[in-house]
């Protein structure tokens, strides 16, 4: 009988479960966010595209506000990655369905993580969604601001429609840091980066 024959069955047994939430997670390079069909996008981002950018963003924010930027960036990531059972649900949904609850969806989507690995994510699900520490309003921010960053990119690409998308994004920025990137986006060329 071999000795080591229970480690390896545990160590390949945590690596299935590793592997598995990568193939889910793959899903969000294909998920579009649905609500920018509404306003006529006909190739929105995708789910994963949106979150780099709100990682990226999240990581700046906090670090201008004096808080963690790789903690920011972490809930970042993981902030929609719960729409891998869900869908992208539209703002108009609301009226109509209960809003999932995104810790009990990454309880599920982590069950066959290893402990470390899946205490990392939903704890940082959990912390994003409790919205009590400066990284989490970095991140939410971050999440807002990026919306409306996609809806000038979109606006300038010739749609009009994405005028709502701005201004709710804008409202809802929390941080100083997140406002005043947001109020320089609406002035600036979004291809001001190319002068340079």
């Amino acid at each position: 009988m071999d000795d080591a024959a229970p480690a390896r069955a545990a160590d390949e047994a945590k690596a299935a479960g590793l592997a598995q939430l990568a193939f889910e997670l793959g899903v969000l390079k294909s998920m579009r966010r649905a609500g920018w069909w509404h306003a006529g996008i006909r190739d929105p981002e995708s789910v994963a595209e949106h979150s780099l950018r709100v990682a990226q963003l999240a990581s700046l924010i906090a670090a201008e506000e004096g808080a963690d930027p790789a903690r920011a960036a972490m809930m970042a990531i993981w902030h929609d990655s719960q729409e891998t059972r869900t869908g992208d649900l539209p703002h108009t949904a609301r009226a109509y369905l209960s809003k999932p609850d995104p810790q009990k969806i990454t309880a599920d989507q982590t069950a066959a993580l290893p402990d470390r690995a899946a205490m990392t994510v939903r704890e940082a699900v959990a912390e994003y969604e409790s919205q009590e520490t400066a990284e989490a309003v970095c991140a939410h921010d971050a999440d807002k601001l990026e919306c409306l960053l996609q809806a000038v990119e979109y606006r300038m690409a010739g749609n009009a429609a994405v005028e709502g998308w701005i201004i709710s994004s804008r409202n809802a920025l929390r941080t100083e840091t997140a406002k005043s990137i947001a109020e320089a986006a609406l002035t600036i060329s979004p291809l001001k980066w190319r002068n340079r």
